[in-house]
Formats: structure tokens, sequence, C-alpha cells
């Protein structure tokens, strides 16, 4: 009789399942960058059609509800720039955490040279933008060029094909999530308005009670969604922008499943040692016992912070993002406007300053022996990963409308961040098919 062939627990596994999770978080980021590139292209084409009136009166209609004397009502725009955003940025919290704890970031000197390469990707596109910009109102604005946006970038390296080495994917993943932790400290710090005590109070309430339930092993959601709306509740009366609630929650997500991960591999392997020789059938009742055990203990494998992240990162890519585009990128165009200094600033801080200080910054630190490039990635290939870093699009969209309040100013700060993104990827893709080599790299890199 043909024994069902396994592979015991202790055999190594083929790299290629190692890497399966990051494969299915790329393709995800490569398709919905294409999705939000297209739901832009629809923002400005409404914006610069007779629908603009019509559009924007849709945008500032306030929905809300009435609980008795209590009325909470926000603007359409409102709601999905403090509201659907803030799960967004709940996702990034997951996701942040993950790297740190059990990700590319987890060990300080693999992580060194991405969280390097993310600073000084962050610190000279200010710098740029402040040179012409310093002294004046729009100086504000400085945060604008410091934003990578993950899913451009990863769709545009979707382009290039298998010539990409995967060394590069995860340098470029790793500084895009070090640079969101970076775009979060810079929201918190320097775009929050005046600050009110009784909202931080709600607001640590909540955060006090998530970790409440951690200590308790709470592993169930809803207690943790509960939670996460006080948190929000306070942050948005706080003043603290309430986008970092969702963060806060991502951070205090716990990562720990209730079982060790290797537990329904073994309880696999041992029971298909029991298994009699003639045993044959799938639907034999105890086997099915078995499989619905099997079951039970995969799904204790899974922490709060996977499942979560696993649920929400398909909602957030197709429907929050590009529902982000549609109410944010609409600008119309106007050939006064590319005269704006500030569209230019933002231009020169996403195409000139990114590259320079992510390559520099990197340089910085593989000369100091911090860090090393990564296998398959010279410094041709930085070079045009850098220029890639340059896209800024959905972080930076939304820093210019917590920079600027005046309309003129920030539709020039949408133009600048629309052409300095767009000649970032064009500059990006022609340099790396260069420097590429002309085959494919393996799925995997031994």
């Amino acid at each position: 009789m043909n024994q069902r062939p396994y592979r015991r627990l202790g055999d190594k596994a083929p790299i290629d399942r190692l890497i399966r999770p990051l494969s299915t978080f790329l393709g995800i980021e490569a398709i919905s960058g294409i999705f939000l590139l297209l739901c832009a292209l629809a923002a400005l084409i409404i914006a610069n059609s007779p629908l603009e009136h019509d559009y924007h009166e849709l945008l500032h209609k306030e929905v809300g509800f009435n609980f008795g004397e209590y009325s909470f009502h926000l603007s359409f725009l409102h709601w999905i720039n403090d509201g659907l955003m803030t799960i967004f940025f709940f996702v990034v919290g997951l996701e942040i955490k993950r790297e740190i704890v059990i990700g590319e970031l987890r060990d300080w000197r693999t992580a060194l040279l991405p969280v390097m390469a993310a600073i000084g990707g962050m610190i000279a596109p200010a710098l740029v933008y402040l040179l012409f910009q310093q002294g004046t109102p729009a100086a504000r604005g400085w945060g604008i060029p410091t934003a990578t946006d993950i899913a451009f970038v990863v769709g545009v390296l979707a382009v290039l094909g298998k010539r990409v080495p995967l060394g590069l994917k995860l340098f470029l993943l790793s500084l895009a999530i070090a640079d969101d932790l970076g775009a979060v400290i810079v929201i918190a710090l320097f775009y929050s308005q005046g600050i009110d005590p009784n909202g931080l109070f709600i607001a640590g309430s909540g955060i006090v009670v998530v970790f409440f339930f951690q200590r308790l092993g709470v592993w169930s959601i809803p207690p943790y969604i509960i939670a996460g709306i006080v948190i929000w509740l306070g942050m948005l009366q706080s003043g603290v922008h309430p986008t970092i609630g969702g963060v806060i929650l991502g951070f205090a997500t716990p990562i720990l499943g209730r079982t060790h991960p290797k537990r329904p591999f073994q309880f696999v392997a041992e029971e298909l040692d029991n298994l009699p020789p003639d045993e044959e059938s799938e639907h034999n009742e105890v086997l099915q016992m078995k499989l619905r055990r099997l079951y039970h203990l995969t799904s204790l494998t899974l922490s709060p912070l996977e499942r979560m992240e696993q649920s929400l990162h398909g909602w957030v890519a197709f429907l929050i993002m590009p529902l982000f585009a549609v109410t944010n990128a609409a600008v119309t165009f106007d050939l006064s406007s590319l005269g704006n200094s500030v569209s230019w600033s933002i231009v020169a801080g996403l195409v000139i300053g990114k590259p320079v200080g992510i390559v520099l910054f990197t340089f910085l630190a593989v000369i100091t022996r911090l860090g090393k490039l990564p296998r398959g990635v010279n410094w041709k290939t930085m070079v045009g990963g850098g220029c890639l870093g340059g896209i800024g699009f959905t972080m930076s969209l939304f820093v210019a409308s917590l920079s600027f309040k005046d309309a003129e100013m920030l539709s020039s700060a949408k133009i600048g961040i629309f052409l300095g993104s767009l000649l970032s990827a064009v500059i990006g893709v022609l340099i790396l098919s260069y420097a590429l080599p002309k085959t494919s790299f393996p799925a995997t890199e031994e």
C-alpha cells in the first residue's frame, strides 16, 4: 500500500513557504497600486469636468447621527481622512510591529540599513523643500515630500518583473515601513492642533484598557474594536490627529498566538504515524475529528495581529486607499498653478531630495560597516530604488491636507505631489531598466 507522503516536523521546509506571506503582501500592494492610480486619475478627470461643483459639494456634506441631545457630524471628507484613514494607520501600526518583532526589522544589524536610508530619505527632502520655502507661510509643508508610498513603489517594481532582486524588494519594503513610522512621528509632533487634556485622558483610558486585555489574555477581536473606537473619539477631541490612535492600537495588538506555531504540525505528524496501514477513507469519522482538532490548533497559532492584518489588508488596499485617492487627489489643473513655488519645492524634494538622502545615508551605513548592501543589489540599482522612494502620493497627500488650509496652496501642493511622484517613477524605472540584469532573478535566493 502507498502511504500518503508528508513532511515530518524536523525536515527542512522549502524557502518558498517562508516567503509566501511576503509574496502575498507584495502581490496585493502591486495590484492595489494600479487600482489606486486609476482612482487618482478618475478624481482628476472629475475635478476638471462640469461635475466639479457637485463633487466638492458632496465632499463637504455633513454625515453623522444624533443620540438624544448628543450630536456627532463630520463632513464626508473628514469621515474618510479622520475615520477610514485611521484604519489605514492601524494596519500601518500592525505592519510596523510585525516587522520589528518577527520581520525584517527585528535584528538591528539587518534593520539598520533600511532605517538609516529612511531617515536620510526624510531629512534630505525636508531640507530641499525648506531651502525654497524657509521663512514663508508655505514652510509648514516641509513634511509633504518626506513620505514614500509603498503601494506605488511595489506596483512599479512589478512592471520590471523578475529582473528585480528579492533583496531590493525587501530593502524598499523595510524602508517604506520605517518611513511610515517616521511619518507617524512627524504627524504627531508637528501636525496636531491645540491639545485638549480631556480628549487625551479618554484616549489614554482606551489604551490602558487594551493593555489590560492583553494581560488578561483576551484574544477575541470585538473588545479591541470597542477600545479602538474609544481611543479614536478621544484622539479626535484631543487635537492629536485621530489616525495616531490607529497606530497606537496597532502597536498594542498582541502578536503571539495562544499555542506554538509548530503544535498543529506536530499533531499532524503524530496522527499520521498512528494511522493503521489499511486506513484509506478520508471521510472516516475518526479522521474527521482529527482534522477538526487540527483546524482548532491552527486557529490558535494566529495572533490577533495576524488575524487583523490578514482581514484588513485587502479592505485597506482596495477600498480605503482608493476612497482617499478619489476624495483627495482631485485638483483643477491650472497652468498658472505650475508657477507656484510650493509645487516645485515639493517636486525638488521628491525627485532630488529623496534619492540623495536614501543613497547618501545607505552609503554612510555601508562604509562605517553598520550595514551592507542586500544580495543582488549594487549602487546603480540602489540609486534606482532611491528614485522610486520619491513616489509619495498617499502619505504626501495626507500630510498636505494637514499642512495647508488655504485651497490655492493645497491645490499647488497636490500638483507638486503628482508631478514629483510621476517623475520619480519614470526616472527610477529608467535607471533600474539599465542597471538590472537582462535575465530574471530566481523567485527565491538561496
